[in-house]
């Protein structure tokens, strides 16, 4: 092999080991951050379903306190905590259930040909003791437990995310759920994501690898005919120069000094900025080579920010730690940002006192009310949020001053209507009332709860 070639596989093969190691480490790297981001994704969102269970749980304790703290007619009290326990849900496939210590269904609202019957030795497809593991749970405190059941929406088996606690003093084990296939989904659709993302980088630095190796292939082969074409020049002047007598070697020399001499220094100047261009055009793929990995980590960085917004609706912080007041003001200032409709806040009274599943219900009614106003109201031209304490009472009012909407049609609509159904369902968990008034000047929502610990 020519010295030449050799020089052209030594500037190639290094080239190509280093953007093979670049493409590893990119791709370990970028493996690695996926897995951490799914994970902490998952955690966080378990978390957040965990804790809205232990709520659920303790709303539908709260519901049948009156009937597990009468000591009459135990009997009849069961039963109807039985019976107010099957009328509470949240969403399509959010109930709650009731077993006894050996395993058998007291109450199960989607699934009524379960109710008396033993399921202690009930497994799952994957051969666990469902039931067990739930009574084991609940004896040891309460908490959240994971397993298959059916989906009643679609009468199939899910994973399900429960949470159960012991009624003691009834030997009940009460409990509810959130299905996670919907959690799964969108952890695969991170998962085909980024590694959509990871193939498109290595792609991008294969792409480069074989620019970079054919710019400089190309270079060698442009320089190798150059080197022969002054290579050829340089021998047919020899062989004149032989061939020429003694007489003329005056004229041959000084022919040689302005025509080989200066074409190897005209010869050297090439070289030397044929060598520029080559390092300027390196320097070029070196910095192109930067592009695909600024890119890559563009996208990376923009998932980790769809998962931390899960618990600013899951659950305002503000709201905590600032009070309820504070909580409308900042509502109010996220409406006016996003709709730029000007929200008046007011309030009067003291509010101490209301129970932290009072604050939050009435934040969320709130809340459901301003996206109701941006989503589907018009011609509005401002809203007003008063939340007053009159006794025993607080009251929470916004308004609208639109051209309002027919209460009954939504009410009735099969596929509409959610939000003022949530609305209802929210303030009967704390023993409140909801009024609605709609008409051509305007839209209210009047929301009323006991001032005190529910």
């Amino acid at each position: 092999m020519k010295l030449r070639y050799k020089f052209i596989l030594l500037a190639i093969i290094p080239l190509l080991l280093s953007l093979a190691g670049i493409s590893a480490a990119v791709f370990y790297q970028a493996t690695n951050l996926a897995k951490q981001q799914r994970n902490t994704v998952e955690q966080a969102y378990l978390a957040s379903k965990e804790a809205e269970l232990k709520h659920y749980v303790s709303l539908g304790k709260a519901a049948i306190q009156h009937f597990y703290n009468n000591g009459k007619d135990v009997a009849q009290n069961q039963e109807n905590a039985k019976k107010m326990l099957s009328t509470l849900d949240f969403g399509d496939d959010g109930y709650f259930y009731v077993y006894d210590m050996n395993g058998n269904n007291l109450m199960h609202p989607r699934q009524p040909e379960l109710m008396g019957k033993d399921l202690w030795n009930l497994k799952d497809p994957e051969g666990n003791f469902t039931i067990q593991n739930l009574i084991n749970k609940a004896k040891n405190g309460g908490g959240a437990v994971r397993y298959l059941w059916e989906k009643p929406s679609s009468g199939q088996i899910a994973p399900k995310l429960g949470y159960v606690i012991l009624l003691d003093r009834w030997g009940w084990m009460l409990g509810t759920g959130i299905y996670l296939d919907d959690v799964d989904a969108a952890l695969n659709k991170i998962d085909v994501q980024v590694e959509k993302n990871i193939r498109g980088t290595l792609i991008w630095i294969a792409v480069i690898a074989l620019v970079c190796a054919l710019l400089i292939a190309l270079s060698g082969l442009v320089l190798n005919i150059s080197e022969s074409r002054i290579a050829e020049a340089k021998l047919k002047v020899l062989a004149r120069s032989v061939v020429r007598s003694q007489e003329d070697e005056r004229a041959r020399l000084s022919r040689d000094l302005h025509d080989g001499l200066s074409q190897l220094l005209v010869s050297i100047k090439l070289q030397i900025e044929s060598g520029l261009a080559k390092l300027d055009s390196t320097h070029k793929a070196q910095e192109s080579t930067r592009l695909p990995f600024h890119r890559a980590t563009q996208q990376l960085n923009e998932a980790l920010n769809e998962v931390r917004r899960i618990s600013h609706d899951l659950r305002p912080a503000m709201l905590d730690d600032l009070g309820l007041v504070a909580a409308f003001e900042h509502l109010a200032g996220e409406f006016e940002n996003a709709c730029g409709l000007p929200v008046r806040v007011t309030a009067t009274g003291n509010f101490s006192k209301l129970s932290e599943i009072s604050n939050t219900v009435l934040f969320r009614i709130a809340q459901e009310a301003l996206t109701n106003i941006h989503k589907h109201a018009h011609n509005v031209s401002h809203v007003d949020i008063q939340l007053v304490e009159a006794g025993e009472i607080i009251t929470l009012t916004i308004e609208d001053d639109g051209t309002g909407f027919d209460i009954q049609g939504i009410e009735n609509h099969p596929k509409r209507g959610i939000g003022l159904s949530n609305m209802h369902e929210r303030m009967a968990t704390v023993n409140g009332s909801l009024d609605i008034l709609s008409g051509a000047g305007g839209t209210s929502v009047i929301a009323k709860i006991p001032n005190g610990e529910i």
